[in-house]
């Protein structure tokens, strides 16, 4: 008969050094490195998706370089930004563009960054690239804000526009908006309805407005319309005055600084777009003129460095001395 060799305890096997390591391959050779290629500059600092941009900018063959134009929104600490752009083999042309700084000119100095900015900086740019085109008597856009979707069927395609014209189609543009997460209500959307109700054909709906409910599918214009004339943050300024006064007075400084309250928001934003209606052309640049008074300081000779120090090194001497005595 065999006898069968009794099992050993766990304290009684052999260490794991003596254990031999199965082979393991090396992923990253020599072969590796020498063919390895570095992304593109903009990918690796992370701020171009070159997917949505290749999408965004790739036009059919048959339409001869045609350039498809892009409606650029960025935003930064403090203002937002509209372009209407296209892209060339040596880099982007900027057509036409907007900046929240200059909505000063029409009237509002305060919140350049929120939902209502947004929508008015979109106005300015659509308008203003209406007018440079000779479009801007054609397509006036949607005069009456009420925060619905305009679109209409002409041979057989969609147009986000109130009426096309026979001879002069309407400026198509695809909403650019970089790397921003594209969450519902999200200030990018407001710069869209601005330029869309400007008179741009910019593709869109509904789904990412304030006021569409994804669970019943329904949507709110009301709630859209009172954010773009800045009803939100009117009753923030209300609640916070009624519940914390100190942190309103810090919060909405500059707003009280400007006499705007909760109640004229909308009167202001109202008046702000009939006003970029009426002239939305571009500021005349003004010349740089650099700041004389300021005169830097003549640089101290060899000579004159060492009697400085001579002066210091004598008066702490005295100083020292003086101390001495007192002692």
């Amino acid at each position: 008969a065999v006898r069968e060799r009794p099992c050993q305890p766990f304290c009684c096997l052999p260490p794991c050094n003596s254990l031999t390591m199965p082979f393991v391959r090396v992923q990253q050779s020599k072969a590796y490195f020498s063919r390895y290629q570095v992304k593109f500059r903009r990918r690796r600092e992370g701020k171009t998706d070159y997917r949505q941009r290749r999408k965004m900018c790739t036009q059919d063959k048959n339409k001869y370089q045609t350039p498809k134009y892009r409606f650029v929104v960025r935003f930064t600490n403090r203002y937002v930004i509209c372009q209407v752009a296209y892209a060339l083999i040596d880099g982007d042309r900027i057509l036409c563009q907007a900046h929240s700084a200059e909505l000063e000119r029409y009237g509002l100095s305060v919140g350049l960054k929120n939902y209502a900015a947004a929508y008015c900086t979109g106005l300015l740019c659509a308008r203003r690239l209406l007018q440079k085109i000779g479009l801007d008597d054609v397509y006036e856009g949607n005069t009456e804000v009420d925060g619905e979707v305009v679109k209409t069927e002409y041979d057989g395609k969609t147009y986000f526009v109130d009426e096309v014209d026979d001879d002069k189609k309407p400026f198509r543009a695809l909403l650019d908006i970089g790397l921003k997460p594209t969450t519902t209500g999200c200030r990018v959307f407001g710069a869209l309805k601005g330029a869309a109700d400007g008179g741009l054909d910019i593709p869109h709906n509904e789904k990412r407005f304030p006021g569409y409910d994804r669970d019943s599918k329904e949507y709110d214009a009301e709630m859209h319309k009172e954010r773009i004339f800045g009803g939100h943050v009117g009753e923030y300024m209300e609640y916070l005055e009624e519940e914390d006064n100190q942190k309103y007075q810090e919060q909405f400084k500059i707003y009280i600084e400007n006499d705007v309250e909760a109640d004229g928001l909308e009167e202001l934003y109202e008046e702000v777009h009939e006003k970029i209606r009426e002239d939305p052309s571009a500021a005349e640049k003004k010349a740089f003129e650099p700041d004389k008074s300021y005169k830097r300081k003549a640089k101290l000779t060899l000579e004159q460095r060492k009697e400085r120090v001579a002066a210091k090194k004598a008066a702490k001497k005295a100083e020292l001395e003086a101390d001495s005595d007192d002692e």
